[in-house]
């Protein structure tokens, strides 16, 4: 699904005050493309210190607070667990791995 090489990460992360009190972190993000477009995969190492099953909406915003990606994907662990989740942007969306990213 992603080709292309991964792109140096330098965005603010922000984890919305829900999920955080539901023991989830953000480890490392990945910046990749699916096939037909250029960094619209966010991969995001999340740690979950307990179990979670929610819905996590992802947004992309640009280095002046500008909003120009959002996707929702419903996420779901088991306490101690730890891996990737792609969060799949529309194809237009184009990360540029500065800016802020948020999790809510």
């Amino acid at each position: 699904m992603s080709k292309g090489v991964e792109k140096t990460f330098q965005s603010e992360v922000k984890i919305s005050e829900a999920i955080k009190n539901q023991q989830v972190s953000v480890g490392k993000i990945l910046i990749t493309s699916s096939a037909g477009a250029a960094d619209n995969i966010l991969s995001a190492y999340l740690i979950f210190d307990k179990d979670f099953d929610t819905t996590i909406t992802a947004k992309v915003f640009t280095e002046k607070g500008q909003e120009y990606g959002r996707v929702t994907q419903r996420v779901a662990a088991k306490q101690n667990e730890a891996r990737y989740v792609d969060f799949v942007f529309d194809t237009r969306t184009n990360i540029d791995g500065r800016g802020v990213v948020s999790f809510e």
